[in-house]
């Protein structure tokens, strides 16, 4: 079986800079983590090669600064990674995003298993997943918390909605996205961190993947941010005291004074 794990690199912190003509996350210098949503698909992925057998590639699309989490990927238990980097690929929103991923895919597999983060902490939209799985003409299953069984090219999982679970069998080729509840994610071992250490991590560009020019980066995005700005605080927060059922009519009282409702 060859599996494929899309991980993304997201800000340490929430002290981040922003681009002010762009109004982009400046991400070169910015120290960076792996999604911690991707860790659990990098989990996951590692669990299923354990198994029923196979190889792991992951694929990150950023600055070459994301090498860093695909050197984790491989102490974690990734065979095989790759970054797709360009400055080209700069200012994407989710739909370019998903296009140059589903073009690294198609260059590198094809994949019987794409699992991905059920979303990245920083743009919080959980979009891209599903938007490669249209754009690669493959099966999709959202929100999967278990990986039940992989047999005879099917998968029998469960995912995650409004009021429990929906156990589902689906067949390869297949992309997921994984909740956290899916697996605690495992500590990279030294033989790992020792194999990360002398890896060299193949870069590929935007003509390497054979990516349209046209919907890569802000040329292929239709959402643009038009401002980005720190909300004004306009005064100290109140307390309101009582039962559920008293503190419920004081709030509505005061909302109706302040003329909010």
């Amino acid at each position: 079986m060859k599996i494929a794990v899309c991980i993304k690199q997201v800000p340490a912190s929430t002290d981040v800079k922003l681009d002010p003509v762009t109004n982009n996350l400046v991400r070169d210098d910015a120290p960076g983590v792996i999604n911690p949503y991707d860790l659990h698909a990098i989990e996951e992925a590692v669990r299923v090669k354990e198994r029923y057998g196979g190889t792991i590639t992951a694929i990150s699309m950023g600055p070459p600064a994301a090498s860093e989490a695909l050197r984790e990927a491989i102490s974690l238990g990734v065979d095989e990674v790759a970054l797709i980097s360009d400055r080209s690929f700069a200012g994407a929103d989710t739909l370019a995003t998903a296009y140059t991923l589903s073009k690294a895919l198609e260059k590198i597999g094809p994949f019987d298993l794409i699992i991905c983060g059920k979303q990245s902490v920083d743009g919080d939209t959980g979009q891209v997943g599903p938007e490669m799985a249209q754009m690669l003409n493959t099966s999709l299953a959202t929100s999967v918390s278990n990986i039940e069984e992989v047999d005879s090219g099917k998968v029998i999982l469960k995912r995650m909605v409004e009021d429990g679970y929906l156990r589902v069998e689906a067949n390869l080729p297949l992309l997921i996205t994984v909740t956290k509840e899916i697996n605690i994610p495992r500590t990279p071992s030294l033989k790992g961190m020792m194999k990360a250490k002398k890896e060299e991590i193949p870069t590929l560009s935007a003509e390497e993947i054979g990516a349209d020019q046209s919907r890569i980066g802000i040329l292929g995005s239709p959402t643009k941010v038009r401002r980005v700005y720190k909300p004004i605080s306009t005064g100290p927060g109140q307390m309101i005291e009582g039962t559920p059922s008293e503190a419920a009519r004081s709030l509505l009282k005061k909302l109706k004074e302040s003329k909010i409702v």
